[in-house]
């Protein structure tokens, strides 16, 4: 039995579309996270059918019993922005869940944050897979929000290589720019009053974009969880999408993922050149368990709201040319093959000890 003392209590924000999915499962499948909550938010799709999506994945997970909340259904001050092109129609790729058992929570996502944030000082990993308007929210109503959490990690931002949304901005910060620039400045002014205060870790597009998943690492998945068979995702290898079926394997949540990360897949061979998907926020959660997958810089990080070509950017001080203290740890390299082997063995042995979920 896991020793849940030497687990660590995760807040998880997120969007979820499917690399919030494989997030999920992540923390799901760690012996070393406790879920303690997860909150929702427009991004890869509407937040109505983010909070769908998440506690489907959790009933999946067998993890009915973690609270989800709703947070804000709009950026602060733009217009909403989705990407079912990218996650599907209901953001789940060719998946499909039955519907959750399980209300949405009575709590709102801000409240929630701030009451368990104050509940359990210094105790809790705050994780953000999306848009900060939540946190950017909470961070308005509790300036000193950063003191009360152990540590927080955001995927995020396109720091040195180009966007993913535009030719400099990364989808989350890119989908309301407003909010993260409240939350960097925010770190940066709670920094400055008590220098103890840990800076965030930014997973930004120069390290998400290293982790690629490809049909292989989900044949090695399905084989870690016995389920068989296991490589209807590899039928096609991208060359023939009319020869995609969707899986028939024995094990539920492989068959999820392998339904779900093809339409990812196809979605990368046509846009960039390869049959496999980034999975940048299970990189996140991994990360922000175990730090020593990333190597970090610690910069200064604005972000750019006003300009005409590059609102939304993520602006990092590399030269220290403003002689503003950082603000922000910003990931520059990640072991990338221990991911992928840690990805596999637990969600990988998650499926295995779930096996007889229904579909």
């Amino acid at each position: 039995m896991t020793d849940t003392t030497s687990r660590t209590p995760l807040i998880l924000d997120v969007d979820t579309g499917i690399d919030d999915s494989l997030a999920l499962l992540y923390a799901a499948g760690s012996p070393d996270a406790e879920i303690a909550a997860v909150t929702c938010v427009s991004g890869n799709v509407a937040a109505r059918q983010v909070g769908i999506n998440t506690r489907a994945i959790l009933e999946l997970a067998g993890r009915s019993d973690v609270e989800v909340s709703l947070g804000r259904e709009i950026p602060l001050v733009r217009g909403l922005e989705t990407t079912e092109e990218t996650h599907g129609p209901q953001g789940l790729g060719h998946a499909e869940l039955p519907p959750p058992g399980r209300d949405l929570s009575d709590r709102h996502a801000v409240d929630l944050i701030l009451e368990e944030a104050r509940r359990r000082p210094g105790e809790i990993t705050l994780i953000t897979l999306g848009p900060l308007t939540n946190l950017a929210i909470s961070l308005l109503r509790e300036p000193g929000l950063p003191r009360l959490f152990k540590s927080y990690t955001l995927m995020g931002g396109a720091f040195g290589v180009p966007g993913n949304s535009t030719q400099t901005n990364e989808w989350n910060i890119h989908c309301d720019p407003d909010a993260a620039k409240i939350v960097f400045r925010a770190w940066a002014d709670a920094r400055e009053a008590d220098p103890t205060i840990p800076r965030p870790l930014a997973l930004g597009l120069d390290v998400t974009e290293q982790a690629r998943i490809l049909p292989d690492d989900v044949v090695r998945l399905a084989r870690r969880a016995g389920s068989t068979p296991d490589d209807s995702i590899a039928l096609a290898r991208g060359e023939d999408p009319m020869l995609a079926t969707r899986s028939v394997a024995s094990n539920p949540i492989v068959r999820y993922v392998a339904d779900a990360l093809r339409y990812y897949m196809e979605f990368h061979l046509r846009y960039d050149g390869f049959y496999g998907a980034f999975i940048h926020d299970a990189l996140a959660v991994a990360a922000a368990l175990d730090r020593s997958l990333v190597t970090t810089e610690a910069w200064y990080v604005d972000v750019e709201t006003r300009g005409e070509l590059t609102s939304g950017m993520t602006v990092a001080d590399r030269r220290r040319l403003t002689g503003k203290p950082p603000n922000l740890y910003v990931a520059v390299t990640a072991d990338v093959p221990a991911f992928l082997d840690r990805l596999v063995e637990r969600i990988g042995g998650l499926a295995a000890d779930h096996s007889n979920v229904p579909r």
